[in-house]
């Protein structure tokens, strides 16, 4: 029988399979977003494998139709940048609310699922802290290699240095087990050194 937990992610999943951004991974072509999901729920395995059900679909859903308001919709600025992610965390926790009251879940899980997602009581809430150190993680593992190539060394230090001050100790050790090489690495050494 299906439970809530269970028919949540497969609507989650069933969401993040229109992403019409498709990347090829091991020779097979996939949605991005629903690449990006699995990748957050491999790294939530290693940081926190007996989390709440919230928390893994929190997880799960942090870019809910994220392709749908592109970043190129609010002015490319940082205050720019900031409105729109902060519009896309209200909205992702907003829809990913609902589908948790339409699979079974309480409005009490549902609302904390949505609080997950929004970030709140970061650096308070140890959930909120783990999710954010899945996002780094799997921006570390996934992303970083491709986002170095587009901007300036001051930048991605920058971001690396932020990026690493965002984490707990934990999500460092994990961090550091990532297989890289190359500039990626030299890079991230260089912004660990300070």
């Amino acid at each position: 029988m299906a439970t809530p937990l269970s028919k949540a992610l497969t609507a989650i999943d069933a969401a993040h399979a229109l992403d019409p951004t498709i990347v090829t991974i091991a020779n097979e072509e996939t949605p991005y977003e629903l690449h990006y999901a699995q990748k957050c729920t491999q790294y939530l395995e290693k940081r926190a494998p007996d989390c709440t059900e919230p928390l893994r679909l929190a997880i799960r859903a942090q870019h809910f139709r994220r392709w749908e308001v592109p970043r190129a919709s609010y002015p490319m600025t940082r205050p720019g940048y900031h409105a729109w992610r902060t519009f896309l965390k209200k909205r992702q926790a907003s829809l990913v609310s609902q589908i948790c009251l339409d699979c079974g879940y309480s409005a009490e899980d549902s609302e904390r699922v949505g609080a997950l997602i929004r970030k709140e009581d970061l650096k308070e809430d140890e959930e909120t802290q783990i999710l954010e150190d899945v996002a780094c993680l799997v921006f570390l593992d996934d992303q970083f290699e491709a986002f170095e190539k587009e901007h300036d060394e001051e930048k991605i230090m920058r971001i690396l240095r932020k990026t690493w001050g965002k984490m707990t100790e934990r999500g460092h050790e994990l961090a550091l087990e990532i297989p890289m090489s190359g500039r990626p690495e030299e890079l991230v050494q260089k912004a660990l050194a300070g």
